[in-house]
């Protein structure tokens, strides 16, 4: 556009300078007034084709990264698979830091079955189902804060359980044109709820609460996956990005009730997200 300015500036002072001298030379009689004329009508003059001409050179091309991809996963494809995690701990009088004469056991563990079918080349939706369940029983322990401040905790029993539904679509991505190696985003909407019940202490100490729940999460979930044969992948995804509703209602002692609500929203890399799960392709 610069250059187009430039132009059409030297084209007016160049006529400008040209009508000004054949002017002179009339007024001096140096030349004939018909032979002014024709020369003044002489004088160039941009036209529609030289202002495309103008424009096509200054003209800034599109770039072009010329990325290769090719089909990962084939339209009409099922997709299926599992994960599964599972921990379990017990203490009999551990003692660490502030904590001693612990002694109690715990254990989780979580099941996710999946099934999705491919609608088009390299995307794919489908549901998910799953369970998890948590529980903690301690016997004794005590915390040890200093020479005269210490607290003693006893008979505490945990026990919840939750259920979890989840709508899902899947991009895929290959790595370059390899077949074995790729990449997915996923896009995620849960509905999830479940219970759970606390009590201390025994006998007629005895206190428990119980708890209903119900959750509302959105998020993203990208992943890494190996294919190990032709109808069988590992994978390993990550929680990115997500938003996260909660509401519990709790009963203590079956005569007082309490509602809580949290709202989350994430946007960094959550490392305890990071799950494994093996997927077969049929």
């Amino acid at each position: 556009m610069n250059s187009l300015k430039g132009f059409l500036v030297s084209i007016s002072v160049l006529a400008l300078g040209a009508f000004c001298a054949r002017s002179q030379n009339v007024v001096s009689g140096g030349m004939p007034p018909q032979a002014a004329a024709d020369d003044i009508l002489a004088v160039p003059h941009l036209t529609p084709a030289m202002v495309d001409s103008i424009n096509a050179a200054n003209r800034i091309m599109p770039f072009e990264r010329d990325i290769e991809s090719s089909v990962f996963i084939p339209k009409g494809q099922w997709i299926t698979g599992i994960s599964f995690s599972y921990s379990q701990s017990s203490q009999n009088d551990y003692r660490f830091l502030i904590v001693e004469g612990l002694s109690a056991d715990t254990y989780s563990f979580k099941v996710t079955p999946m099934l999705a079918y491919a609608f088009g080349n390299d995307m794919a939706a489908g549901l998910k189902f799953s369970y998890t369940r948590s529980l903690a029983k301690l016997e004794n322990t005590d915390l040890v804060l200093g020479s005269e401040t210490s607290a003693n905790l006893d008979h505490v029993y945990s026990l919840g359980h939750n259920y979890y539904a989840t709508a899902l679509f899947r991009n895929y991505f290959s790595l370059g044109n390899s077949r074995r190696f790729g990449f997915f985003n996923e896009i995620q909407l849960q509905l999830g709820g479940g219970q759970s019940k606390l009590t201390q202490g025994v006998g007629p100490d005895l206190s428990g609460t119980y708890e209903t729940n119900f959750s509302l999460d959105v998020g993203i979930v990208p992943g890494l996956m190996v294919f190990l044969s032709n109808w069988s992948a590992m994978e390993v995804n990550v929680g990115v990005l997500g938003f996260s509703y909660r509401t519990t209602h709790s009963v203590k002692d079956q005569i007082y009730h309490s509602r809580r609500h949290s709202k989350s929203a994430n946007f960094r890399i959550n490392l305890f997200s990071i799950t494994f799960g093996t997927t077969f392709y049929l």
